[in-house]
C-alpha cells in the first residue's frame, strides 16, 4: 500500500468504527431521498391490500381511528370502521360486502383447523375433555358475532344452572372456572358435575378454560355466575 495513503485510510477506518459504536449507520443521500419520496409505506400498502382496500382508504381508516371513533372503539377493524363512518350508501355497501367475504374465508379456515384439532385430540387423548391451558390464547371470536364467556366457581348451583341453560339453547360459549389453580382435573370435574356435553366440548362449541386472572382483570362486581361478551373489542357484562 502507498505509504502516503496510509494516514487517510486509518482516519477513515476510525471514523467508521466510531460511527458504528454510536449506533448510527452510514446513510447515503440517495437512500434518504428514496425513503422520503415513497408516498405510501410498504407496510401500509400490504395492510391495505390484505383488507381489500386502496391506499387512500387505509389513510382514511387511520384518520377515523385518530378521531372520536378511535376513542369509542379503539380495536375496531378497518372494514367496520370505514363502514360505520361511510359517507354514502354505496361506500357502506362496499365495505359490508368486503367484510362478509373476508369473514367467510376466515370462518372456512378456522373450521378446517378446528376439525383437524378435534381429530388430533380424539386420536391422542380419547375420552379426555380438552382444557384451554394457562398459556393458551382465548378462543377466536368473530367481530360480527362474539362468543359468550361464562365465569363460574366451585360449589355454585346457580353457575351450574346457567351453564346448562346456555348449553340447552345451543349457544357457543366459553366456560372459565375461577380459582382453578391451573389444575385441569378440577375443570373437568366441574364440567362433569354440571352436565356439560363432552361432544360439544370436543367440537369446541363449548370450551373449558382456566380463568387465568380474567375475572379480576375485568373488575366484575357481584357474585358468579357472570356472562360477558366482547362488543367492539370491549368486554360487556350481559347478566
Amino acid at each position: 500500500m502507498n505509504r502516503a495513503l496510509l494516514p487517510t485510510v486509518v482516519c477513515l477506518a476510525s471514523l467508521l468504527a466510531m460511527d458504528a459504536a454510536m449506533g448510527n449507520p452510514v446513510t447515503t443521500q440517495s437512500q434518504t431521498q428514496d425513503t422520503q419520496s415513497a408516498p405510501l409505506g410498504r407496510s401500509d400498502s400490504e395492510q391495505a391490500a390484505s383488507w381489500g382496500l386502496t391506499g387512500q382508504e387505509w389513510t382514511r381508516f387511520e384518520q377515523i381511528q385518530s378521531g372520536p371513533r378511535g376513542f369509542w372503539s379503539p380495536n375496531l377493524d378497518p372494514l367496520t370502521a370505514l363502514g360505520v363512518e361511510a359517507q354514502t350508501d354505496q361506500e357502506r355497501q362496499r365495505y359490508a360486502e368486503l367484510q362478509v367475504a373476508l369473514e367467510a374465508k376466515r370462518a372456512e379456515r378456522e373450521l378446517a383447523y378446528q376439525n383437524a384439532y378435534t381429530a388430533a385430540w380424539t386420536k391422542l387423548f380419547p375420552g379426555l375433555l380438552p382444557i384451554q391451558g394457562m398459556a393458551s390464547p382465548p378462543p377466536a371470536s368473530s367481530s360480527v358475532m362474539s362468543r359468550q364467556a361464562l365465569f363460574v366457581e366451585d360449589h355454585c348451583q346457580t353457575c351450574t344452572d346457567e351453564a346448562q341453560r346456555l348449553q340447552s339453547s345451543d349457544t357457543a360459549f366459553d366456560i372459565y372456572l375461577v380459582g382453578s389453580q391451573g389444575e385441569d382435573e378440577r375443570v373437568r370435574s366441574w364440567a362433569r358435575q354440571a352436565g356439560i356435553d363432552p361432544v360439544k366440548v370436543q367440537r369446541r362449541q363449548i370450551t373449558l378454560n382456566h380463568d387465568r386472572g380474567r375475572w379480576f382483570s375485568l373488575g366484575a362486581p357481584g357474585p358468579m355466575p357472570a356472562t360477558f361478551q366482547q362488543v367492539n373489542g370491549q368486554w360487556q357484562r350481559l347478566d
